[in-house]
């Protein structure tokens, strides 16, 4: 009697967790990742803890993370994951630009930076680059990066880019026109820390006045929001 072969088994989809504050955003990337057999999103969240609490949970391949997140923030989960799990892929899809997040994003362990308005196309080839093992970033933000980690660039840094991420998260929310209240309890810090990084921006951006402070971060989120 002849041995019928096994039938062949389809490989099980790569695992996806989607993490932005916008519904609308999040339903969008699961529809444009539905397209595609072997990709599954497995999960969707908005905030920084909920994103960590789904990662232990549902295991995922890839995270999409968002930079701005309801609570939380995105470079601070990158980080949270990554220590957490070192074999999860990551990548950044933000509706900043590139040249302000990216190489933040990568020192703080994801493997590429998409911007929102890039077609589905894009936001495919990207994530399967990233699940490849391979970094997804603009030809200028990767000789950028090529050029910090061989000790050969001489590019100076610009005040904004002096910033820490906390820094940099704080300005932004400044822009926002949100209280150091509101971005405490947003961030999980205390009044009095957020106080020392609002000092510190104005140290480094050479600001005088916390008025200065407020126009300056609303005129750097018009320019770059």
């Amino acid at each position: 009697m002849t041995k019928r072969p096994a039938p062949a088994t389809t490989p099980a989809p790569v695992k996806i967790l989607i993490v932005d504050d916008h519904p609308s955003v999040r339903e969008g990337l699961a529809l444009r990742i539905s397209l595609h057999a072997d990709l599954e999103v497995c999960g969707e969240a908005e905030s920084e803890d909920q994103a960590v609490a789904l990662v232990k949970q549902l295991k995922p391949d890839l995270v999409l993370v968002d930079i701005s997140l309801k609570s939380g923030h995105g470079l601070e989960l990158i980080k949270r994951i990554r220590s957490m799990d070192p074999t999860v892929r990551m990548l950044v899809i933000s509706g900043f630009q590139e040249s302000l997040y990216a190489e933040r994003a990568c020192r703080a362990g994801a493997l590429g930076y998409l911007n929102k308005q890039e077609s589905s196309e894009k936001m495919i080839e990207a994530i399967r680059t990233v699940l490849g093992g391979e970094r997804f970033l603009s030809p200028e933000i990767s000789r950028r990066l090529i050029s910090q980690a061989l000790g050969s660039s001489d590019r100076k840094k610009t005040p904004i880019e002096q910033l820490t991420d906390r820094e940099l998260e704080v300005f932004r929310m400044i822009g926002e026109g949100l209280s150091t209240g509101i971005i405490a309890n947003r961030l999980f810090l205390s009044t009095h820390t957020i106080d020392t990084h609002r000092e510190n921006i104005k140290r480094k951006l050479t600001l005088n006045s916390a008025a200065e402070l407020s126009r300056a971060a609303v005129q750097w989120l018009l320019e770059n929001g």
